[in-house]
């Protein structure tokens, strides 16, 4: 059974026949919103870091909301893989007083999780890498999406998923996109268009609160309400505007790389409940995509990834190896993808979008 699925667009198929793969073959980066799903990708996250990417000699634009924010900067710290094995290790072992723990709790864990991430000066190496550079997407609430938790944001909530369901084009009224970006980085466009997108400089007083923004699901998190740079407001998971990003619009003539969970996509968190916009296969001439093969997802326990949903679920004596086992299951990514980017053949499998 195979294990890892490549999926590769027009324009990026011409660059692989006729470069291969190497440092300098990607325009950007992207990593999605998914909470545990990034335990699936981990192992990949490290070859791509520490062997394909090792020798880059270009800035190389890292796009990520939520988790996905998370793992870039797990990049960008001078010993990456150091960094993925702490962050993993403390993931795997975060532990709650209860099935349903409270929002203040959660907050908490979340926050031992982003310092065991950065480490001691995790900010810095963020900021001043010299050639990853992080676009961190948060969502700033509007109207009532702007306050502290209560009915009121219970009712802006509730009044931007119903809008949404008739069209993703009314969350601007509800959400604003706000984008933690190094100064010298350029707006991404079109990937990043709309919602009255604002780019605020990545700095190392601010780095912090944004990627805890990035990830801050409301009734799940606590919001993040003033953030160096960017002012006061209510600041959001960027997976509310951006879950899984719209690859209907990466930059035209660059090649996009996309470590993904699955091979299907879901544009916008609100979209997850509504069946004709969830988990849509996507095809965009810029993309490569690696991803599980359904049949390796399969063959998990459960017959699934991590997901937040375990938490509830499964008592934690068994989501503990349950979650550790998808972790050592998914080194046959890795080694997949290690064979695949020192193979003979840049598209060995390859399925063509």
């Amino acid at each position: 059974m195979k294990a890892l699925e490549l999926r590769v667009g027009k324009t990026a198929a011409k660059r692989l026949e006729t470069e291969g793969w190497h440092a300098d073959l990607i325009d950007g980066l992207i990593g999605a919103s998914g909470g545990p799903k990034w335990l699936i990708l981990g192992r990949m996250d490290r070859v791509l870091i520490s062997d394909l990417l090792a020798e880059r000699s270009r800035p190389l634009d890292a796009v990520g909301s939520s988790i996905g924010s998370w793992r870039h900067a797990a990049m960008a710290q001078p010993d990456p893989v150091e960094a993925y094995d702490r962050f993993e290790k403390a993931y795997l072992t975060q532990k709650y007083t209860s099935k349903k723990p409270t929002v203040p709790e959660i907050t908490e864990v979340a926050l031992w999780l982003m310092r065991s991430l950065l480490g001691e000066s995790g900010e810095r190496d963020v900021v001043e890498h010299p050639w990853l550079r992080s676009h961190i997407v948060t969502a700033r609430g509007k109207g009532l999406n702007a306050r502290q938790p209560g009915k009121r944001l219970i009712a802006g909530m509730g009044a931007a998923a119903l809008g949404n369901a008739l069209s993703r084009r009314t969350l601007p009224a509800s959400f604003q996109r706000v984008v933690f970006a190094p100064q010298k980085a350029t707006p991404l466009t079109p990937l990043l268009d709309g919602f009255g997108t604002e780019y605020v400089d990545l700095s190392e007083a601010n780095v912090f609160n944004a990627l805890m923004a990035s990830g801050a699901i409301p009734y799940v998190f606590e919001g993040v309400y003033e953030i160096e740079g960017a002012g006061e407001g209510a600041f959001w998971d960027g997976g509310i505007i951006d879950y899984h990003f719209d690859l209907q619009r990466l930059p035209k003539g660059e090649v996009w790389l996309y470590p993904h969970f699955s091979s299907r996509t879901t544009v916008g968190w609100f979209d997850k409940f509504l069946p004709w916009r969830s988990d849509q296969q996507v095809s965009a001439d810029q993309l490569i995509m690696i991803c599980p093969t359904d049949e390796f997802l399969a063959s998990l326990p459960f017959g699934k990834i991590p997901d937040r949903r375990d938490f509830g679920k499964i008592p934690e004596s068994v989501r503990e190896p349950y979650w550790q086992t998808c972790v050592d299951e998914s080194q046959r990514l890795a080694d997949e993808f290690s064979e695949l980017i020192h193979g003979s053949n840049p598209l060995a499998g390859a399925i063509r979008l």
